[in-house]
């Protein structure tokens, strides 16, 4: 697939400065400055992010009042329940909250609801289990900014809810008690990039500064909340950053039994990182929502026991294989679907729909069918009576706006920029393709059609060495607003070394001056003959460590080459 390249530019003068102040590489300093990190004090902190830094989470609106309630909860020795939604920001808040406060007080249960029978976010099953079991408070997470009806009908029961939520509010509000939010429009709190479990971190953090506990007591959970930060696809900087930092410190030393037993089975043995976080935790943990319940992933959040919490990694692995085998086989049906028809081939956007594939994971099937047709995408399935599906979008296009223009064909729909679902008849699903395919093909620009590689800077061979990756490596955790650095190095030679492996990957070895470089490019071996030519390339990368036989020794971890202009 053809892409395109966007070198970014720095400033060049605050780039100087700051390589005045710090003496490290100034390829290192242009992208720090890119960064917004751009003089010595933001360097530092965010190279040596300490505990001390995270805000007081009193500063968050609201916060009193929801401590308020919890000490009337206990006081009056009411019965809690702590609810949260069935992905990975949802069950790592509910673990972490419920032990929480299991340590300082008796009544507390937790409600994950059930992906299928009740849907996202608060529900009436879960307000009526409250009810029936007189649970007159409950703390939700990761879900309740929306759910105005709901929480007013839990509150006819005699049921109050603190509303714990990062998702951007509406501008009507539901009746809670409490409402901790960074993203509501009055909230002073400085930094509102929190995701779900976050959120939850700041009220146990206020609740132990009240009951004066030890930090341990929040602290502790710092595993899971960077498994959430992680998962959840939220911005690294800032308060993420400390908490992320600190949180793989906790998976790397000491992580709880459940993190540790997914771990083992995943037959982890290097250190972890957030992309391990993403690609080795994260699946397994909604591969209980996806496949079945996600209940036992909060069971294995909480389970002390080792030997208990394997039992509950390997239902969570063994769903997860499951899912891995629905969205491989989805997948390549839904590629035969478009290859075997040219009108489809020949669109703007993917939409195709089976009557039996796995409602589960529809969703990352339209994303694995983006990486072979770049364009919006959504994959559909039966729901009972009705036909129910998942898109995603590509880089720039507001495909909540283009699903909305064709609501007339749907029963619901809901999502945001980059991700959306949403529920039709059968008897609707052409009538929408058709829709959604001539709004897409009317408002897209054509350049969003072609995937384009961000690269932070030019830089040579010759600035390639241990003391710069060591660096390098202390801008981690890498996520969103804080990725991974990628280069493009220019006028490189093939040395005669490089060779296809294993039918679908390049093994580079590639000079530029006279320093050389090996490196591996993933699923590019349709590029080889580019590299046959002899020709000066231009090679974007990232900068990883290879380990092999004892020895380390840096490569290049390719993404795309081209011919030098």
């Amino acid at each position: 697939m053809q892409k395109r390249w966007k070198i970014l530019e720095a400033d060049e003068l605050k780039a100087q400065a700051l390589y005045e102040s710090l003496k490290i590489n100034k390829t290192l300093c242009k992208i720090l400055v890119q960064r917004g990190l751009d003089d010595f004090e933001k360097s530092k902190q965010f190279f040596r992010p300490q505990l001390t830094d995270l805000h007081s989470p009193w500063l968050m609106k609201d916060m009193r009042k929801a401590v308020d309630r919890i000490l009337t909860a206990f006081h009056k020795k009411e019965k809690i329940l702590v609810f949260g939604d069935y992905d990975v920001d949802g069950t790592t808040s509910v673990a972490s909250m419920f032990q929480f406060l299991q340590k300082i007080y008796p009544a507390v249960d937790f409600y994950i609801p059930h992906r299928y029978r009740e849907g996202y976010g608060i529900s009436k099953l879960g307000i009526d289990f409250a009810k029936e079991n007189n649970f007159s408070l409950i703390i939700s997470l990761d879900c309740g900014i929306k759910s105005v009806e709901l929480i007013t009908y839990a509150k006819t029961l005699g049921i109050d809810f603190i509303v714990c939520d990062h998702h951007l509010p509406d501008n009507e509000l539901p009746e809670a008690v409490a409402i901790l939010n960074p993203k509501q429009k009055d909230c002073n709190y400085p930094y509102k990039e929190l995701c779900g479990c976050g959120v939850g971190f700041k009220l146990m953090q206020a609740l132990s500064e009240e009951l004066k506990l030890d930090d341990a007591y929040y602290l502790q959970y710092l595993d899971l909340v960077a498994t959430a930060i992680a998962a959840d696809i939220v911005p690294i900087t800032g308060e993420n950053r400390t908490l992320a930092f600190y949180g793989l410190k906790k998976v790397n030393e000491n992580p709880c039994a459940g993190i540790k037993a997914l771990m083992k089975l995943a037959a982890v043995e290097k250190e972890m990182h957030i992309v391990n976080l993403v690609f080795i935790i994260a699946p397994r943990v909604n591969a209980a929502g996806r496949m079945d319940d996600a209940k036992k992933a909060v069971q294995l959040f909480i389970e002390q026991d080792a030997t208990k919490a394997m039992e509950f990694a390997e239902m969570l692995h063994s769903d997860n294989t499951d899912r891995k085998e629905a969205d491989s086989s989805i997948t390549e049906e839904a590629l035969a679907i478009i290859e075997s028809d040219v009108t489809l081939i020949n669109r703007k956007t993917t939409v195709v729909f089976q009557e039996h594939w796995h409602k589960g994971v529809v969703g990352i099937v339209a994303s694995r069918l983006i990486e072979k047709y770049y364009r919006p995408t959504i994959v559909l399935t039966k729901s009972g009576e009705y036909v129910a599906g998942s898109a995603r979008s590509v880089a720039g296009f507001n495909l909540y706006e283009a699903i909305h223009a064709c609501r007339e064909h749907l029963i619901g729909y809901g999502g945001h920029f980059a991700a959306a679902g949403m529920t039709l008849m059968p008897e609707h699903v052409d009538a929408f393709s058709d829709a959604f395919e001539s709004i897409v093909a009317a408002t897209i620009a054509p350049e969003l059609l072609i995937p384009e590689i961000i690269i932070d800077s030019e830089i040579s061979f010759a600035e390639l060495t241990p003391i710069f990756y060591s660096i390098l490596s202390q801008m981690e955790p890498f996520g969103p607003e804080n990725m991974k650095p990628i280069f493009i190095v220019k006028k490189v030679i093939d040395t005669g070394f490089s060779k296809i492996v294993k039918e679908q990957h390049i093994r580079f070895s590639v000079r530029q001056n006279k320093i050389a470089f090996t490196g591996i490019g993933f699923n590019m071996a349709e590029k080889f003959s580019i590299l046959q030519m002899q020709q000066p390339i231009d090679i974007v990368f990232t900068l990883d460590m290879n380990q092999w036989n004892g020895e380390k020794n840096l490569q290049l971890k390719v993404i795309d080459i081209r011919l030098s202009q």
